[in-house]
């Protein structure tokens, strides 16, 4: 066979390998920007203060949009979250059983039924839900007391 020969069909292997790379690439990064789409934003109001937070596309976050506006106090629990009761479980059906939580996030824990927003991170936690999170700065909720906080969409 001549040298000659084998430089087509490798011309097209690594064009195919490049595309594929390339696709790699560009992809998932679309199916996130799509991702963000889907998902909804809110405003959690405490005092003066405005606080953007997006929730995840998920049936227990569209259950608990369903609820807004909401008015809660939220307490401190161990320095660790801050909580209100919801008076019921939301639709967690596609959710996975447990969930570690980090600073930011916005979740239900589920046997209480309350509402649970983490100013630390947390070990994982059975029955404990993802709403959503922060977007930026939530440091108005790290303080200590009681936190009359309002929720509503941002849309």
């Amino acid at each position: 066979m001549k040298a000659g020969a084998q430089t087509v069909p490798a011309f097209f292997a690594m064009k195919q390998f490049l595309m594929a790379m390339v696709a790699m690439t560009f992809v998932p990064a679309m199916a996130l920007s799509q991702d963000k789409t889907d998902q909804m934003k809110i405003t959690v109001h405490a005092g003066d203060t405005a606080l953007s937070a997006t929730l995840d596309d998920t049936a227990a976050a569209q259950d608990f949009a369903s609820m807004l506006p909401l008015t809660l106090t939220l307490e401190d629990y161990h320095g660790i979250e801050k909580v209100a009761d919801l008076g019921r479980k939301l639709d967690a059906s596609d959710n996975p059983d447990s969930y570690a939580p980090k600073a930011g996030d916005i979740t239900q824990y589920a046997p209480w039924k309350n509402i649970a927003i983490f100013v630390a991170p947390f070990q994982a936690s059975r029955g404990l839900v993802r709403l959503g999170e922060f977007d930026g700065d939530f440091s108005t909720l790290s303080r200590s007391g009681p936190i009359e906080v309002r929720i509503e969409r941002a849309d």
